[in-house]
C-alpha cells in the first residue's frame, strides 16, 4: 500500500497553506495498492515533536478518521467528510494544520493509513488511543508519509 500527497513528497516541507498560518487547508492525499481484503481505512496524522513542557507525552494528534471506503483512493483538500472524523488533541473532530511553537524548530507529521479487515464501531467521540487500541489484530498494511513543518 502507498500513500502520497500532491503537495509535497515524503520527508519535504509540507505548504505553509496547509498550516494555522496558511489558512488550515486540509493537505490531499492520494492512496494506491490498499490489499484486496481491506474492509476499511484509518488515518492517523499526529506530531511526535510537541515540547515535553506543553504536553508529557510529546504527541498532538492533528487528524484522526476511520471508518474510510476501502475503494476510496484519496482525499482531497474539501472532503474532510470521508468516514468518522474523531477528536484531535486540541478536541475538535476537524483537521488541525501543523502550528508548533514558533522558534522551536521543525516538527515531523506523520500521516498514516491503516488497511483493515473489518470497519470500526467507535462513537466520533473516539481519538487516536482508542482507535489504535480498536484496530490491534484488524490492521492488514500500512502506509505513512511525513512532513516536515516550522515556524520562525
Amino acid at each position: 500500500m502507498r500513500m502520497e500527497s500532491p503537495s509535497f513528497r515524503d520527508g519535504d516541507w509540507i505548504p505553509v497553506e496547509y498550516s494555522v498560518d496558511g489558512g488550515e487547508s486540509q493537505v490531499p492525499l492520494e492512496f494506491d495498492a490498499v490489499p484486496v481484503g481491506a474492509a476499511s481505512l484509518a488515518l492517523v496524522v499526529h506530531d511526535p515533536d510537541v515540547p515535553r513542557d506543553r504536553r508529557p507525552d510529546g504527541n498532538f494528534d492533528h487528524w484522526v478518521v476511520w471508518n474510510i471506503p476501502a475503494g476510496q483512493r484519496g482525499i482531497s483538500e474539501g472532503d474532510g467528510q470521508v468516514g468518522v472524523v474523531g477528536v484531535t488533541t486540541r478536541g475538535t473532530n476537524t483537521w488541525i494544520g501543523p502550528a508548533p511553537p514558533p522558534g522551536d524548530g521543525p516538527h515531523r507529521y506523520f500521516f498514516t493509513l491503516y488497511a483493515l479487515d473489518t470497519v470500526l464501531d467507535l462513537p466520533p467521540s473516539a481519538g487516536r488511543p482508542e482507535v489504535e487500541e480498536a484496530m490491534e489484530g484488524h490492521v492488514v498494511e500500512r502506509a505513512v508519509l511525513m512532513g516536515r513543518f516550522q515556524r520562525d
